[in-house]
């Protein structure tokens, strides 16, 4: 039982970043775009949150600091594809690329060092019941941010006047322009608010998961954010289920490896991996369903007067 409770707290540890990005993105394809550049804007908020981390000692400010650096690659990649009417696909790719590479510069002097900040979050009194204790009240505070977060975006897009209005810039932004509401200023604000989300991810990888600056520490978990999007069929709290069904997943490698079980670990650090293409398989399979849920101008551009 002890066994399964640490599972289930590294399962929710692990899934934290993947929703926080996969809800960041959800919200830019609520309105239509499509940002391929995950990946890109979680490195670079990973790497400039640790830093923050590193020399204040303070982790709500190496979050904010990647919040800012998720935003502002946001911004640029709205900024060519919202006004500049690039293409959405490839410039979110040189967004990923240039995020990768940014990194990779800015992190030369933070590798190999670690953080010196007290991780420890335990909830008084419920994180010493027996099972749920350990399993779900000793997690960081940001892994119950997520799970309002997710709460928060469903009510918006579902409940309240702007969300409805930004959905339906999602579906027709011709008709919402014809309306009188300024579609490219919403997409673009929608566009630096999942560009946020995505960067509190990267620095929850730095700065929670794995205290430390490594190059390429996000390891494909922008990719994964992406294709929960399609997995959830754009609903944040299925979304945040299958954020933690990949989590899960990922762990199972680690937890089966300290079981000795014996598989040879490239098999088992390509598990969660091989899910996402599994499940995209079964996804693809019905089309339909897809369109019937997916925001009809989606990776879309939109020309005001055209």
């Amino acid at each position: 039982m002890n066994e399964l409770a640490l599972l289930i707290a590294a399962t929710l540890s692990a899934g934290t970043p993947l929703a926080l990005a996969g809800l960041g993105l959800l919200i830019n394809e609520k309105v239509g775009v499509v940002n391929l550049g995950a990946e890109g804007m979680m490195l670079m908020a990973a790497v400039v949150g640790f830093a923050v981390g590193f020399h204040t000692g303070n982790p709500w400010l190496a979050f904010a600091a990647g919040a800012v650096a998720g935003a502002l690659g946001a911004a640029l990649f709205g900024l060519l594809v919202i006004w500049l009417n690039t293409n959405q696909y490839a410039t979110g790719l040189a967004i990923s690329l240039f995020g990768g590479g940014f990194s990779a510069f800015v992190g030369v002097a933070y590798v190999g060092k670690k953080l010196d900040i007290q991780l420890n979050y335990a909830v008084p009194g419920l994180s010493e019941l027996p099972f749920v204790g350990p399993a779900l009240f000793k997690q960081h505070p940001m892994v119950y941010l997520t799970f309002l977060a997710a709460l928060a975006i469903a009510w918006f897009f579902g409940r309240t006047r702007t969300g409805l209005v930004l959905r339906s810039v999602g579906e027709s932004p011709e008709s919402a322009h014809g309306l009188g509401y300024r579609v490219r200023l919403m997409r673009m604000a929608c566009v630096m608010a999942g560009g946020a989300l995505c960067g509190v991810a990267g620095a929850y990888l730095s700065v929670v998961y794995a205290p430390l600056w490594v190059e390429g520490m996000v390891a494909g978990r922008g990719w994964i954010a992406l294709a929960l999007t399609v997995f959830a069929t754009w609903r944040p709290v299925r979304l945040l289920l299958g954020a933690y069904l990949f989590g899960g997943v990922t762990m199972l490698q680690l937890q089966l490896q300290g079981m000795g079980v014996d598989v040879p670990a490239p098999i088992m650090s390509m598990l969660p991996y091989l899910a996402t293409v599994v499940v995209l398989v079964l996804i693809s399979r019905n089309p339909g369903w897809i369109r019937r849920n997916m925001p009809a101008s989606m990776g879309k551009p939109f020309h005001p007067g055209a």
